[in-house]
């Protein structure tokens, strides 16, 4: 079964670029499903199964949605190869835009839209740092200039991988991505693999229910500012 990772801001398009591109996985003779990993609430596993797309969703409540991914996601690929998957799609917002979703020879895919402003590529952390294929949505709705100072910014954090400008209401672009998804490497389980790059780190005092504003109550891993 083929694995892949999908990351990316809230609202870039990621669910409409996956049902895009598990249209073409079909055409191939491939039955695809998805894995959401999401916080609070998600509608994402309804909008799935309308398309007729086997789909799980996780959410972390309150735990951080990285770790919460990280301690689930071998099951999750059990889980696809229960279901007989030949391609099975992690999909995950990068809510802090500090996430780190890939995996060591797992393809790993970031959505980022050209209109999330020209200076995102620069703020946003391993998910798209080390993206093996990123993923343009929304590039018709901006100039062409626009788009080449985007992409610019983009091969400023991550020189490396592959570009691909994808329409998720037209489908325009997905048949390239779909294509490299096909053509990903499989795997049975990821017990034994490694992070890209290590996880946020935190555990204080908040991160186990702690409500209370008050230095007295805080305790853990803090990094405090200085205010001179």
């Amino acid at each position: 079964m083929k694995f892949v990772t999908v990351a990316g801001p809230p609202s870039s398009g990621k669910t409409s670029v996956i049902l895009k591109v598990i249209e073409h996985l079909r055409e191939r003779g491939l039955n695809a499903g998805v894995v959401k990993f999401d916080c609070l609430s998600s509608s994402d596993a309804t909008t799935y199964r309308a398309h007729g797309v086997n789909a799980k969703v996780g959410l972390a409540g309150s735990l951080c949605p990285d770790h919460f991914f990280i301690t689930n996601v071998d099951a999750a690929v059990q889980w696809g190869q229960r279901q007989n998957f030949d391609v099975l799609i992690s999909e995950s917002a990068g809510l802090c835009n500090r996430c780190s979703p890939h995996i060591k020879d797992v393809l790993a895919v970031c959505v980022i839209d050209n209109l999330s402003g020209i200076g995102t590529p620069e703020k946003i952390g391993p998910m798209l740092r080390f993206a093996d294929v990123i993923v343009l949505t929304k590039g018709d709705i901006v100039s062409q200039a626009e788009r080449e100072v985007f992409i610019a910014g983009i091969r400023k954090v991550n020189r490396l991988a592959r570009i691909i400008s994808v329409n998720g209401i037209t489908g325009q672009g997905s048949f390239t991505l779909a294509k490299a998804l096909a053509e990903s490497s499989s795997v049975e389980s990821l017990i034994g693999n490694y992070l890209r790059f290590s996880l946020p780190s935190a555990l204080c005092s908040y991160c186990i229910g702690q409500t209370r504003i008050d230095p007295a109550f805080q305790a853990g891993n803090l990094r405090r500012m200085r205010f001179e």
